[in-house]
């Protein structure tokens, strides 16, 4: 059993509960939609995010009913998500299973989307807190404009950290942000305790992110799952943004210009591919994200020490140690 499998169980039977209120929550009684949200909700991912609002508010005490109705609200809008960039990005497959999107349609794939949003604003309202509806409200325009940025970027072919780190900020590091501000709202956490605890979790989605871009740069068989996917709709990350910044490197105009051409061919990936992990690129992402992880260890210091906060800390190594 891994560090993250003896976390996950330790709060198993508060997932449990929270997912028994997702399953609620999306009961239509329309056959269709209950069809899919079905089949959706066979192929949950490590639910990483609702376990961040556990352990938050568990630091400060029980995880109540209305700590599990933060959880599922956060949970069912990053679910939405993905089944709209689903539709953004003409995805076939998720976690190894066809998307909403291929299996029926995009008119289907975002009317499903709309349908856990709005879902997941009502398991906010649950709460009866302004400031966990507040939360889930703009967690959904940072996550719209995130998405929008990224896209904007690969389209004008911006090549700055600045931009990089301010696309992911929104569309990956702001659902952390909100699920720790969810679970320390919900548990009536102290407001300073609360900050630390929503910096922390900015940091862990910035390494979340981070860790998932290097995997972008490796063959799919070492992975075990297609990649390049990022190089072939024109994003380009970290580890090949590094090396793309120093024009003084052999063939660097060459890589550049592949950057920018549309429909590269798997060739062209893989030299892109290789070009950043030959000259450093990888290695400056992972020396990146242990800057953060010392930055994250930091925000945890002067709160509450036990389990919690030590579990926390195991799910932001486990995010930057992970092989798939």
């Amino acid at each position: 059993m891994t560090r993250y499998d003896e976390i996950r169980h330790s709060v198993a039977p508060e997932l449990e509960r929270l997912n028994e209120r997702i399953h609620a929550r999306l009961t239509s009684g329309n056959a269709l939609m209950d069809t899919i949200v079905g089949s959706q909700l066979r192929t949950r991912g490590k639910q990483i995010r609702p376990l961040v609002v556990v352990l938050c508010a568990r630091m400060f005490g029980e995880v109540s009913e209305r700590v599990l109705a933060a959880g599922a609200s956060v949970e069912l809008l990053h679910n939405a998500s993905l089944i709209h960039d689903d539709v953004v990005d003409e995805s076939r497959l998720r976690r190894g299973n066809p998307t909403v999107n291929a299996v029926w349609d995009n008119h289907i794939s975002v009317l499903v989307g709309d349908f856990y949003t709005s879902s997941s604003l009502r398991e906010a309202v649950e709460t009866g807190d302004m400031r966990i509806i507040r939360t889930i409200s703009d967690l959904g325009r940072l996550l719209s404009l995130g998405e929008l940025s990224q896209i904007d970027t690969a389209r004008t072919h911006t090549l700055t950290e600045e931009a990089y780190f301010n696309n992911i900020e929104k569309k990956t590091a702001s659902l952390f942000v909100a699920c720790a501000r969810m679970g320390c709202y919900a548990s009536d956490a102290p407001d300073d305790a609360t900050e630390k605890l929503a910096e922390f979790a900015r940091l862990l989605g910035l390494c979340f992110q981070i860790r998932d871009d290097v995997f972008d740069y490796y063959p799919a068989e070492k992975i075990g799952k297609p990649t390049g996917n990022d190089l072939r709709e024109g994003k380009v990350t970290l580890p090949l943004l590094h090396v793309l910044l120093q024009p003084q490197l052999p063939g660097h105009a060459e890589m550049l210009e592949l950057t920018r051409r549309d429909g590269l061919s798997d060739a062209d990936i893989a030299r892109l591919q290789a070009f950043a992990r030959d000259n450093g690129g990888t290695e400056y992402a992972f020396d990146k994200m242990a800057e953060l992880r010392a930055r994250a260890a930091e925000q945890l210091a002067g709160l509450p020490a036990g389990a919690a906060a030590d579990a926390l800390l195991g799910i932001l190594d486990y995010i930057i140690s992970r092989d798939h």
